[in-house]
C-alpha cells in the first residue's frame, strides 16, 4: 500500500473528529473519488477558516467542531473579503495567491455540498444561504505563466546527461577535500544518481518514488509500477516507462543495495537511508530526497534546482520528441491542459535551437 497514503489516512481519521458533522459528511461524500492525501488537504483548509472564524468572533461555538451551519448562513460576502486578506498577510506561513485560491476553492466545494447536495430529512439543503457562490476565484495558474516562470530553470538536453554524471563523479572531485562530505558521497553516490537518473529518464513525481519498492522494477521491460498521484485505487500501480539511460544506473544500485543498506528481508523500499545511529536501512523519506537533490544542484551551479523540475527537464526534453497525449501519459496528468505548460517551454527551446543552428551556418559559412 501506498506509504504516504497511509500516514495521511492516519492523520485524516485524527481530524476529523475535531471537525464540525457536516465536514465528516463532506469527506465521506468525497472519500470515493478522491485519495486520503487530497482530502486531509480539504480537512487542513478547513482548519484554517473554522479557526478564523473563531477568532474573529464570527462564529458562537466554543471550538471548531461546535461551529453550526447557521454561523456560515450569516456569514457577509465582506467576511469573506477579510478572510483573504487574512491568508494574504498572516505573519507566519504567508499563502502565495495560488494557495489563496486553493484555500477558498476548498471552501466553495464544501458550502455548494451544503447548499445543493447534501439535504436534512425534509429534503431541504442543510445550507439555505451560500455566501461562497458569489465569490470569484481567479485561475492562478495559466500553462503560458507556469512556463514563463520555468523558462531558465530546468535541464536541457546535453545537461541532463551532464547532471547524472555529475552525481556519478563529479561532486567527488568538488568535495574531495571535505572528509565528512567524501565518506558519506562514498556511500550513497551510486544509490543518488540512480535516483536523479530515474527521475530524468521518466519524469516521476517524488512522491511516486518514495513509494517504489524493488519488485516494482522490470529492467528487460523498462518498466517502473508506481502509485500514481490521484489515483483512489490503492491495490493498482500504473507502469510507467523509463528510457535505456536508467537501465545501467538501476542495475547498479539495485546490485549494492542489500549489502551497502543492510536492510531487513520485511523492507521492500527501493530506495533506502542509513538513518544516524541504525544498522538497517530503511525507506528514503520524500524530505531526503530533495534534500539530497538541492546539494548537488548547488554543487553543480544550478541552485534553483529541485526534485520536480528534474520532472520539468525530463517533460521538456520528452515533448520535443513526441506528442502533448505521450508526454500526458507518460507524467501521468489527468488534463492535457497541465501538459500544455511544456508546449510554451518547447516552443521556447526550439526558436533558440533555430537562431543557433542560424549563427552556426553563418560562422561556418565565413
Amino acid at each position: 500500500m501506498n506509504v504516504i497514503k497511509v500516514k495521511d489516512r492516519l492523520e485524516l481519521e485524527k481530524k476529523i473528529p475535531l471537525m464540525p458533522w457536516y465536514v465528516e459528511k463532506f469527506i465521506n461524500y468525497k472519500l470515493p473519488d478522491l485519495s486520503p492525501s487530497s482530502l486531509l488537504e480539504y480537512v487542513r483548509d478547513y482548519e484554517t477558516f473554522f479557526g478564523w472564524l473563531l477568532a474573529e468572533g464570527l462564529s458562537t461555538a466554543g471550538q471548531m467542531k461546535d461551529v453550526p451551519l447557521l454561523d456560515l448562513e450569516r456569514l457577509h460576502m465582506e467576511s469573506i473579503d477579510h478572510y483573504k486578506m487574512f491568508l494574504a498577510m498572516r505573519k507566519t506561513n504567508a499563502n502565495s495567491k495560488t494557495t489563496i485560491s486553493r484555500k477558498l476553492s476548498s471552501l466553495r466545494s464544501l458550502f455548494h455540498y451544503l447548499s445543493q447536495i447534501a439535504e436534512n430529512e425534509n429534503f431541504y439543503p442543510l445550507l439555505k444561504r451560500n455566501v461562497m457562490a458569489k465569490v470569484e476565484i481567479k485561475r492562478t495558474h495559466k500553462p503560458k505563466d507556469s512556463a514563463a516562470k520555468l523558462e531558465g530553470k530546468l535541464l536541457q538536453e546535453a545537461e541532463i546527461a551532464e547532471f547524472i554524471d555529475y552525481v556519478k563523479t563529479g561532486y567527488g572531485q568538488d568535495v574531495a577535500s571535505n572528509k565528512q562530505a567524501t565518506y558519506a558521497y562514498e556511500i550513497n553516490k551510486t544509490r543518488d544518481a540512480c535516483l536523479v537518473s530515474l527521475i530524468l529518464n521518466s519524469g516521476l513525481r517524488v512522491s511516486e518514488v518514495v513509494n517504489l519498492n524493488v519488485e516494482d522494477v522490470d529492467l528487460k521491460k523498462k518498466l517502473i509500477y508506481a502509485f500514481r498521484k490521484g489515483k483512489n485505487d490503492e491495490t493498482f500501480k500504473t507502469p510507467v516507462y523509463f528510457r535505456q539511460d536508467a537501465v545501467d544506473d538501476l542495475a547498479c544500485y539495485l546490485e549494492l543495495r542489500s549489502s551497502v543498506y543492510k536492510a531487513p528481508k520485511r523492507e521492500k523500499a527501493l530506495f533506502l537511508a542509513l538513518a544516524n545511529g541504525r544498522q538497517e536501512g530503511e525507506r528514503m523519506t520524500k524530505r531526503a530526497i530533495q534534500e539530497m537533490v538541492i546539494k548537488y544542484a548547488k554543487r553543480f551551479g544550478k541552485p534553483y534546482l529541485s526534485v520536480h523540475k528534474l520532472r520539468h527537464s525530463f517533460a521538456t526534453d520528452y515533448y520535443l520528441r513526441n506528442d502533448l497525449y505521450k508526454t500526458q501519459e507518460q507524467l501521468g496528468h489527468a488534463s492535457p491542459e497541465t501538459t500544455q505548460i511544456y508546449a510554451h517551454l518547447t516552443d521556447k527551446t526550439m526558436s533558440e535551437a533555430i537562431d543557433k543552428e542560424k549563427k552556426d551556418g553563418i560562422s561556418g559559412a565565413s
